[in-house]
């Protein structure tokens, strides 16, 4: 098995006018930060929120007609069933799919919103593509794999055929892995394109199963980890075979990294960006010497993220920069006492967000309270200042 250059063409005459060309951006912004010159290909702005529409249009169209008389069945934690979902409706295909427990629910919504049938069972990636495998034998569904089969491989690909027409001069791509078949596509158009360009790979700690398998090693997935775009435990035989002897470097990242990407992405580009989407970026933001001075290509993949959780990771990102910080201060349960205590805080230009009172803890004096004050601050500086001035008033405290 094998996929070209030729087929990637192909599939990109197949799709043409059926798939956006999405926009390729310089951002100032992040190469400031990083010191590399960062291009980012917002694949986020598909109309499904993510990269996968160009493989699963090009897949259901290599189907014959009996094959889109019996439907189609995949496993997928959102994108890919988003994807084979708006276009097979288009198409008139029966779509049916199955997500494992705790998928996003943006993405189980938009995949019913485009008329297929959604299965929820699994509780991870493995156990719904086994659910996929009964239905496709017991129903006679034509089985799709999210990234192992090389029509999606080949549809993939022309996201590198978009990113290098638009940005001719790039050195470094960064392209997330989960299951292989973006990495694998671009990979095998970049080298027909610009033989010189490297393309690298960013994976999760929690599923680092491209680097294992580089490694001869057997993978140690689990756990839940915000990227679940990419959080598969083993990366697909097609895949692998045409990706690993083209990708120089695989980055593994860890949880934090991945959050930061995702918030900089908000703050900075003022785009949505899903865990896996902001891969590429995490990979960056953690090797920033390795890039400094490339030219740097980043595939934002996705922003299938739920608004919660954007929410929480903004939040979380503040904490991380001390831009929100609690003071806990021991002091004696008095009138007068909290609002002195924030009259130091708002003369200092401190916001105070939340104020909890505990009188019950035991190694606080029982004419005493432990006040927890959520402040937001202006930066790391800010939050000492304030820090200061209020022991400088005889409170006792710590920050959290």
């Amino acid at each position: 098995m094998t996929v070209t250059f030729q087929d990637i063409e192909a599939a990109r005459d197949r799709i043409r006018g059926q798939v956006d060309h999405t926009p390729t951006r310089h951002s100032r912004r992040l190469s400031e930060l990083t010191g590399a010159e960062v291009w980012v290909k917002f694949d986020n702005l598909h109309f499904t929120g993510s990269f996968k529409e160009r493989g699963a249009l090009n897949r259901l169209m290599l189907l014959d007609a009996d094959e889109r008389k019996r439907g189609v069945v995949a496993a997928s934690a959102g994108n890919h069933a988003q994807a084979l979902a708006y276009h097979g409706g288009r198409l008139g295909i029966p779509v049916t799919i199955v997500v494992p427990e705790g998928t996003p629910f943006v993405k189980i919504d938009g995949t019913r919103r485009h008329g297929a049938r959604v299965v929820i069972e699994g509780a991870d990636f493995t156990g719904s593509t086994a659910e996929a495998h009964r239905l496709r034998d017991e129903e006679g569904f034509v089985f799709i794999s999210a990234f192992d089969d090389e029509g999606i491989v080949a549809g993939q690909g022309v996201c590198a055929m978009e990113f290098l027409e638009d940005a001719p001069d790039l050195e470094e791509m960064i392209i997330p892995i989960g299951g292989g078949g973006l990495i694998a596509g671009c990979s095998i158009a970049a080298e027909a394109i610009r033989p010189e360009l490297q393309v690298h790979g960013v994976e999760a700690a929690m599923y680092p199963s491209f680097t294992a398998r580089r490694r001869g090693e057997t993978p140690k997935c689990g756990g839940a980890t915000i990227a679940e775009g990419i959080a598969i435990k083993a990366v697909g035989d097609i895949p692998f075979a045409l990706a690993d002897p083209r990708v120089k470097e695989v980055f593994v990242c860890q949880e934090a990294e991945f959050e930061k990407a995702v918030a900089f992405y908000a703050t900075l580009e003022k785009t949505v960006a899903e865990g896996a989407g902001a891969g590429g970026l995490a990979a960056l933001l953690a090797n920033p010497d390795r890039f400094k001075g490339r030219k740097v290509g980043l595939v934002l993949c996705g922003g299938n993220i739920d608004a919660r959780m954007l929410a929480v990771v903004l939040n979380r990102e503040m904490v991380r920069e001390r831009r929100l910080i609690v003071y806990r201060i021991l002091g004696d349960d008095r009138p007068g006492m909290l609002s002195a205590m924030a009259a130091v805080i708002g003369g200092l230009g401190g916001n105070i967000i939340d104020v909890v009172h505990n009188r019950l803890a035991l190694d606080v004096p029982a004419k005493g309270a432990e006040f927890d004050i959520m402040v937001e601050t202006r930066d790391s500086a800010h939050a000492d200042d304030i820090a200061s001035a209020l022991k400088d008033k005889g409170y006792e405290l710590r920050m959290g």
